[in-house]
């Protein structure tokens, strides 16, 4: 059994593309979502679309969540000038999507469960199985996360949010969670800018389970940054230049 993760595309549906042409090549069982693919880039009406062509289960994430209702679960501490900047693009989101795009979003799961045979199966989310808000880090506490994870302790876990590929194995199982990254917004957690400068790749992962063999790979696609550059500057989407020149060119 193999199965392609991909996380955070926040609306980046060039970078979901990109992705899903390498996925492809690897001949997966099947994939899934874990949560915030429509809001935040230039592309949110053709991320629901190519969506729903893969019709794979996508779990919802805080950002998506926050598209559909306004209402964060989770209020961030930042800027109101930042605040006004991630409003005036939600509304942009909004006018961007139909209302079948709407009703497609608004169907995404709290949490997704694949079977990976051998007994086994894995277990999907956004931040944790609780919650689509909450931080899991390599440097969160063997103790949060044996808090979190006990309940569900013979699956494999996967959740995104932080935009971060890293594994975690569980104290006192044979579990492990992972998280497969971003694939629209892949950024350095190490950097000492507070701008946080995006990566030019996209991320993904591919877990394989075959008679009793477990493996896990991360992924990272380049992507083409001048025809990302022309999306956005075709797309109208508000601060579009400043969204550009977030991504850095190594």
């Amino acid at each position: 059994m193999k199965v392609a993760v991909l996380s955070d595309v926040h609306g980046v549906c060039f970078a979901l593309g990109t992705v899903l042409a390498e996925v492809r090549k690897l001949n997966v069982d099947s994939i899934v979502c874990n949560g915030d693919m429509i809001q935040g880039g230039p592309q949110p009406h053709e991320t629901v679309q190519l969506l729903g062509e893969l019709n794979c289960p996508v779990v919802m994430g805080n950002a998506d969540s926050w598209l559909l209702t306004g209402v964060e679960a989770d209020v961030y501490s930042i800027s109101e000038e930042r605040r006004k900047i991630l409003d005036t693009v939600r509304e942009w989101s909004l006018s961007q999507l139909t209302q079948e795009d709407l009703t497609f979003i608004n169907a995404f799961h709290p949490t997704v469960t694949v079977d990976l045979g051998h007994g086994r199966s894995l277990l999907a989310f956004h931040g944790s199985p609780t919650s689509f808000d909450q931080f899991l880090l390599p440097s969160t506490s063997d103790a949060e996360f044996q808090e979190i994870f006990k309940p569900h302790a013979n699956y494999v876990f996967t959740g995104g949010h932080m935009h971060l590929q890293f594994t975690r194995r569980l104290p006192d199982s044979q579990s492990f969670f992972f998280n497969p990254g971003s694939v629209g917004m892949a950024y350095n957690h190490q950097q000492s800018s507070e701008a946080k400068l995006l990566d030019p790749w996209a991320e993904c992962a591919v877990l394989t389970i075959e008679e009793g063999r477990v493996g896990l790979e991360f992924r990272r696609v380049p992507l083409d940054m001048d025809a990302l550059s022309e999306i956005y500057r075709r797309s109208g989407r508000p601060f579009a230049d400043t969204a550009m020149g977030q991504y850095t060119r190594y």
